[in-house]
């Protein structure tokens, strides 16, 4: 889980030792398929088979190869291993028959309840938390991606160090005035992984710094960022690449893609814009990641629209639209204006692309299939209403030399009347959107003073 090396190898020897020894929920292997019994436990009369499916469709993203899986109903969780003595003992038993090498809990276990689960079971037990972190770790490409999921397991490892029957004391004897309890190995462990937390913070923050500055950059030159979100496995890497052509993974797998992309684009009337491909949510996501991956999930707070993809195929989707609000809101990011994106129409019957307006003729729900290449025309049509919300109406005079101003005007198709006066100079009335505006505003200083030469002459333009 390590990924690059402390300055101290005496203590990265340590570090690495705790970790094999006191992890309770030791990460799933790559090379060797692990076999899994799952279980998952209905509180109350409502039994949420749809979260159970969820659950196994993770365990399969892991690798995983499932046995069996156990259910069971109680009105609330049991204090000692969550399911139950019976089912405990009944979970043991199929472990042993099947020969499981690890169990799989659909629910977020405490320290004490793992503990007990596993001595009972004999073998790795992991719960929900633990199974996504593994995934996470699994995906994890870039060397940022790598020290947040890194840094998100040792919080959850913090919790769930455990005493050994051995070696609890490390101590100095035999000469007067060092006996006695030493530093205990449980205490080394919790040191040392507080040491490792610290470093990873560090680094993390410096990559921050980097990914701030270069935001400060965006925001200076006016380039508006779409950021795209929403519910892991709804489509939002597919298409990514159906309009920036980026290659990025995807695949029908939940957390396929991990790292965020960020690519320009262009949008008639608005010009430049970075879109954004963020990591997808899911219910119940471990704070421990919301948490590690904070300057990630900071290209979602800092953007300029949000596009909120949505399975429209899927049957909850409306719970998959709360739980994506539920992250956004912890985040703070609720109140970024937002742009439904119902995609996968095309398992849809008698749906076509099209797009959805409120009362005020404001596009709020596009619907299409990035999957067939459909309906992203009018997603770009509602990306260019949703930007250019500001339009610009101003009359410029342009002397002969503006040409190369007069050029960029043309090429932005903004130019609505123009006509020349006595002196051959241009006369143009334009409309663009705000934030291409004050680009040129920057690039071309000597723009006001074209808008207040206009002001002197009498508008005699003819439509063009």
């Amino acid at each position: 889980m390590l990924n690059e090396s402390s300055p101290n190898s005496e203590e990265n020897a340590a570090f690495g030792f705790a970790l094999s020894e006191a992890s309770q929920i030791s990460e799933i292997s790559e090379t060797t398929k692990d076999k899994a019994i799952l279980v998952h436990l209905y509180l109350g009369q409502h039994k949420d088979t749809e979260n159970l499916l969820e659950f196994q469709t993770l365990v399969e993203s892991a690798g995983v190869e499932i046995l069996a899986t156990l259910t069971t109903t109680r009105p609330s969780p049991h204090i000692k291993y969550y399911v139950g003595q019976g089912k405990a003992e009944e979970i043991a038993e199929t472990v042993e028959q099947l020969g499981a090498s690890v169990v799989l809990v659909n629910h977020q276990l405490s320290p004490a309840q793992t503990r007990n689960l596993q001595s009972l079971c004999g073998c790795r037990v992991v719960d929900r938390t633990g199974l996504i972190l593994d995934i996470f770790a699994q995906r994890a490409r870039s060397h940022e991606g790598k020290l947040q999921v890194e840094l998100a397991q040792l919080r959850h490892l913090s919790t769930r160090l455990v005493r050994r029957v051995t070696h609890q004391d490390q101590q100095k004897g035999g000469s007067v005035g060092l006996r006695g309890p030493g530093e205990t190995q449980l205490e080394t462990d919790r040191r040392l992984i507080k040491v490792r937390i610290q470093q990873l913070l560090n680094r993390l923050e410096k990559v921050n710094k980097q990914r701030e500055q270069n935001r400060k950059t965006r925001q200076k030159a006016d380039i508006p960022t779409v950021s795209l979100v929403g519910y892991t496995n709804a489509g939002k890497s597919t298409l990514f690449n159906t309009i920036t052509q980026a290659g990025v993974y995807a695949a029908d797998q939940l957390f396929a893609t991990l790292d965020p992309t960020l690519r320009r684009i262009q949008i008639q009337d608005v010009g430049t814009t970075i879109l954004a491909d963020t990591v997808g949510f899911i219910r119940f996501l471990p704070h421990d990641l919301v948490s590690a991956f904070k300057s990630t999930l900071q290209e979602t707070t800092e953007a300029t629209l949000l596009l909120h993809i949505i399975d429209g195929s899927d049957d909850r989707k409306n719970e998959n639209i709360d739980a994506v609000n539920q992250v956004l809101d912890e985040i703070e990011a609720l109140e970024i204006p937002t742009l439904l994106v119902f995609n996968k129409i095309d398992k849809l019957a008698g749906v076509e692309p099209h797009i959805e307006r409120n009362d005020d003729g404001t596009a709020t729900a596009v619907y299409l299939s990035a999957q067939e290449n459909s309906g992203i025309e009018l997603l770009f049509q509602a990306i260019q209403e949703r930007l250019r919300s500001n339009l610009v109406h101003e009359t410029l005079l342009l002397p002969v030399t503006a040409g190369a101003i007069y050029a960029q005007l043309k090429a932005e198709d903004c130019i609505k009347a123009e006509h020349f006066n006595d002196f051959g100079e241009r006369i143009i009335s334009i409309q663009v959107n705000e934030i291409q505006w004050n680009k040129w505003l920057k690039q071309f200083p000597v723009l006001l003073e074209y808008v207040k030469l206009a002001k002197w002459e009498k508008p005699q333009a003819k439509i063009l």
